[in-house]
């Protein structure tokens, strides 16, 4: 979270430079091979990591990191601090890599921590299914907050973000949007990958402390 949240203020502090610093290290599909056969692999390479400590504006930022606070801290508690970094990173590039190979053309550049928090979320499904959240719920004219399992609630996000990804595969290469892939790739990486990055004997269950939502 301290990482992305400086690197955000510093690209906030270049003011019309952040769209260089962007395009620069945001990952563009259609550079991985359009660039120029002289450009080293690694600069071709290195956006897939970049890219997910970018972030397009405020509102951006601060839903990632309200989500990767609520949500991490018992998934790294699981894990252990490296353990987590290390899965963090590789749900990270995973989601990168699924956003690459469904938009292979685009021009626009891929931002944000989205893709690993997805990962982050894939192992919260996969560690603690029964835990509750606090979730906001419209029911006709009114609004009213309900716990609702952690295993409902994601599944419906997935749900989501599947159907609104499906609904991007024909867009024209210029257009912008939402990463609906990134946050597949990532969430898929991350209930494949959590049981092996668990320090701690498998037990499903809900996380001890308190409540999340």
């Amino acid at each position: 979270m301290v990482v992305n949240v400086l690197i955000f203020l510093y690209g906030y502090s270049i003011g019309g430079y952040v769209n260089v610093f962007i395009f620069r290290y945001g990952l563009i599909p259609a550079n991985v091979f359009s660039a120029s056969p002289d450009t080293d692999i690694a600069d071709r390479m290195y956006p897939f990591l970049t890219s997910m400590f970018l972030h397009g504006g405020w509102l951006h930022i601060i839903g990632n990191m309200l989500f990767l606070y609520i949500f991490g801290d018992n998934v790294e508690g699981r894990m252990g601090h490296f353990r987590y970094l290390v899965f963090y990173i590789v749900c990270g590039l995973a989601a990168a890599l699924f956003q690459f190979v469904t938009n292979i053309h685009s021009i626009i550049p891929m931002v944000g921590a989205s893709g690993a928090i997805s990962g982050v979320l894939g192992a919260y499904m996969t560690f603690y299914p029964r835990s509750k959240i606090l979730t906001l719920v419209p029911i006709f004219f009114f609004i009213q907050f309900i716990h609702i399992p952690a295993a409902v609630f994601i599944f419906v996000w997935f749900l989501i973000q599947f159907l609104s990804g499906l609904g991007t595969l024909n867009v024209p290469k210029e257009t912008g949007g939402v990463a609906f892939w990134a946050h597949i790739g990532g969430f898929v990486a991350g209930l494949m990958l959590a049981r092996f990055f668990d320090r701690r004997p498998y037990a499903r269950g809900a996380p001890t402390g308190r409540y999340f939502h």
